[in-house]
């Protein structure tokens, strides 16, 4: 019983990796259930078996993806610790994963994935917020609002500050790296997360 569960997880996770993919190269309209399933390794039915149709397995693709990026996202932001060391260094450390996250190439897919077919799909939005930009806000709010109690910060609202350190660190790379087209140099998103860090600590430094 436990080798058939796993082998209908791994089947799932493969439709859903397979999905993402063909969603991602297509376009909604043009991806084909038999390519995904081909790309897949499974059988077209199975592919309807586990998600039944296309719209329902375009927002659990997407879902899937915007949970990878969550994970990657969050692991930058725990290092932010009132034990940790020094608060600009811990910072720019932090923004400078964060960038990396933002630029990795998956994650620009699910950004161009959403801006095409957002306007057929405008629930789209709610499920890459719900499953990632805003628990990753909500976890760098606590972080900076555990560094605030700890005297390391000076933070009256950890949402607000927690929202402006990400405009901070993510408004200019659109045009940096050209929608995702052009690869950053490590030492430009060092600038980058420093510049934002220098700029954060005028306003809520302790």
């Amino acid at each position: 019983m436990e080798g058939a569960v796993r082998g209908r997880i791994d089947k799932r996770q493969a439709i859903l990796a397979a999905a993402f993919a063909v969603f991602a190269r297509e376009g909604y309209a043009l991806a084909a259930m038999d390519v995904i399933a081909a790309e897949a390794g499974v059988a077209k039915a199975t592919v309807y078996n586990h998600f039944g149709d296309k719209e329902t397995l375009l927002r659990a693709a997407i879902a899937a993806e915007a949970d990878r990026t969550l994970a990657g996202n969050l692991a930058a932001v725990e290092q932010l610790s009132p034990q940790g060391g020094q608060v600009r260094g811990m910072l720019e450390d932090v923004g400078l994963q964060l960038l990396r996250c933002y630029l990795d190439e998956r994650a620009w897919a699910v950004r161009r994935l959403l801006l095409a077919e957002i306007n057929q799909f405008p629930d789209l939005l709610d499920i890459v917020e719900g499953a990632a930009s805003d628990r990753v806000t909500e976890a760098l709010a606590d972080r900076m609002a555990r560094l605030t109690v700890a005297g390391r910060l000076r933070v009256t609202d950890p949402l607000l500050a927690a929202e402006q350190f990400a405009a901070l660190l993510l408004g200019p790379m659109d045009k940096r790296s050209r929608l995702g087209t052009r690869e950053v140099p490590d030492a430009e998103l060092r600038a980058v997360a420093r510049a934002a860090v220098r700029t954060f600590l005028q306003a809520f430094g302790a």
